[in-house]
């Protein structure tokens, strides 16, 4: 059983399984995205590969959609040859339901999928011709937060966005200038009006990939780079559709694998590419998924609302997308990610049975954040975080770990976090100082820089873009030591890290004493977590 065009010929092998196969005629659906291409994807990892893909595989089986999603990837090619290519541009999706049992469905609603980097140069072609096309009516993305960022923690641009800012949209270092070199093409060809939707995991994806891309093309066009217009035909006739994605996508699993393998099922072999993305024929995730995007299309969109994505005002996104990532999930995590390293978890459902790490995000997520949500309408707070730590954070069939989730902490916080903090310092009803365990997750992470569990064994911090910048004001500081600590102050008052300046808000303090009591010595963050948590 292999997964390609011609592996799936024998649909009775497949089917007899339980695998799910596609019902449409997918060779009609490609012939056709290629003529009028409808949708481009950015992004071509396992949380695309397994939502908005599937997604537009309903809308084909239902004979609500003609034509597939073409695929981009800007940073991680190996994604493309060793998962795509190999396997004709399909994906085994494994649902992990809490019931310890399995769904497996191939999804096959990409059209085509290649390198997006005018280095190569058929490809560019490919994607510049498609940006031409008038039938284009959205572009996506799923390109992590941090592929927003054309700026550095000083404010500066990153070298290679300076470099890039300079040179224009003939050749291009880094993805989002390629990004609007492409839509200078579609400008130059009056290709008309499209949405720019980034479905990433962050606060505000729509408004920080409009100013990325706006940032480009003004400087492009009082350099003289592109011709005068451009911005106009951007503030005119594209828009930036905020959205709220939700499905927790760990990385591909052992025993979903043996269990694949046990079908027959060929295609198991884990890709670890060079940029460290883990990645597989397959990607398993859980069974609830949640999709809020602001209805802005300007060209027209699929017809998504009909396989259970939500439009609406952007208002709403905004409620939504603050519940989930600043109150009833997404700070739940990160606390998890940071103290389920410190503390030698491998699994974030093993730590919904440590008892001090469930209560502690009970009370973060109950106590402390709560107050500040304001309800969205469509979802209620109270179901949402009641279903992520009774279902969704303990099933024991999702494989997904804290260290998966402690990937650029650095970039998270000021959201996850700093938000909530804000609310409460802009409330005639509420008190920072109430704040209990939201400053003891801070002290969490400065302990976690270190690099050493609570037995004092050394650990790998998790990847992030601003850890070496990090660990750097903890290099003095060692095991046991009391404080105070004045290198940490300069970390402690940056805004771009907290969201606030902790110091000027009279948080540093707290911090500082349980960051203290953390580094007491071997079994101190055990112990500092008992005597807090109750």
């Amino acid at each position: 059983m292999k997964l390609t065009n011609t592996g799936l010929q024998n649909r009775s092998e497949w089917e007899d399984k339980g695998y799910i196969l596609p019902s449409y005629d997918r060779a009609s659906m490609v012939q056709k995205t290629e003529k009028q291409p409808t949708w481009v994807h950015f992004g071509a990892g396992n949380i695309f590969r397994i939502f908005p893909a599937a997604l537009q595989q309903r809308l084909l089986s239902k004979g609500l959609a003609e034509t597939g999603i073409i695929v981009g990837e800007g940073f991680d090619y190996q994604i493309i040859d060793e998962v795509y290519e190999k396997h004709d541009n399909m994906t085994l999706m494994v649902t992990l339901k809490s019931d310890g049992s399995i769904a497996k469905e191939v999804i096959a609603s990409v059209a085509a999928a290649y390198k997006c980097d005018q280095q190569f140069s058929k490809e560019w072609a490919f994607f510049q011709k498609t940006f031409r096309s008038p039938s284009l009516q959205m572009v996506s993305f799923t390109i992590t937060e941090k592929g927003y960022a054309l700026k550095r923690g000083d404010g500066s641009f990153h070298p290679a966005i300076e470099k890039d800012l300079l040179s224009g949209p003939e050749q291009n270092i880094m993805f989002l200038p390629r990004l609007v070199a492409l839509m200078y093409e579609r400008y130059l060809a009056d290709g008309g009006k499209l949405a720019l939707v980034s479905m990433d995991n962050c606060s505000h994806n729509g408004e920080k990939l409009q100013d990325a891309v706006m940032t480009i093309a003004q400087a492009w066009e009082e350099k003289g780079l592109v011709k005068e217009g451009f911005v106009s035909y951007l503030q005119r006739d594209v828009s930036f559709p905020w959205s709220m994605i939700d499905k927790i996508t760990p990385r591909p699993d052992a025993k979903v694998e043996a269990m694949l393998k046990a079908d027959g099922f060929e295609d198991t072999s884990l890709v670890i590419t060079d940029k460290n993305t883990y990645t597989a024929a397959f990607v398993n995730a859980e069974e609830p998924q949640y999709l809020v995007i602001e209805d802005d299309f300007p060209a027209g969109r699929p017809h998504l609302e009909d396989v259970g994505v939500y439009f609406t005002d952007r208002d709403t996104v905004n409620k939504v997308e603050r519940m989930k990532v600043t109150t009833c999930l997404n700070p739940l995590h990160t606390t998890l990610a940071i103290y389920g390293c410190l503390l030698s978890h491998s699994l974030i459902s093993e730590e919904m049975r440590d008892p001090q790490l469930k209560r502690m995000v009970e009370i973060i997520g109950y106590e402390e954040g709560m107050p500040v949500v304001t309800d969205p309408g469509i979802l209620d707070p109270k179901a949402f975080i009641d279903e992520v730590l009774t279902v969704r954070f303990p099933n024991p069939f999702m494989p997904d770990t804290p260290q998966r989730i402690a990937t650029d902490t650095s970039q998270k916080l000021a959201i996850r976090f700093g938000e909530t903090i804000k609310s409460y310092l802009g409330s005639d009803q509420l008190d920072v100082q109430d704040l209990k365990l939201i400053p003891l997750v801070f002290a969490g992470w400065l302990r976690y820089l270190m690099g050493l569990d609570d037995e004092l064994n050394p650990f790998t911090p998790s990847s992030d873009p601003r850890l070496e910048e990090a660990q750097a004001y903890l290099n003095d500081i060692k095991i046991g030591m009391k404080g105070p600590f004045p290198a940490l102050e300069a970390l402690l008052k940056d805004e771009s890290i907290w969201g606030v300046n902790l110091q000027k808000i009279g948080m540093a303090d707290l911090v500082l004493s349980y960051f203290a009591e953390l580094i007491a010595g071997k079994g101190a963050i055990r112990a500092t977590l008992i005597k807090y948590i109750q």
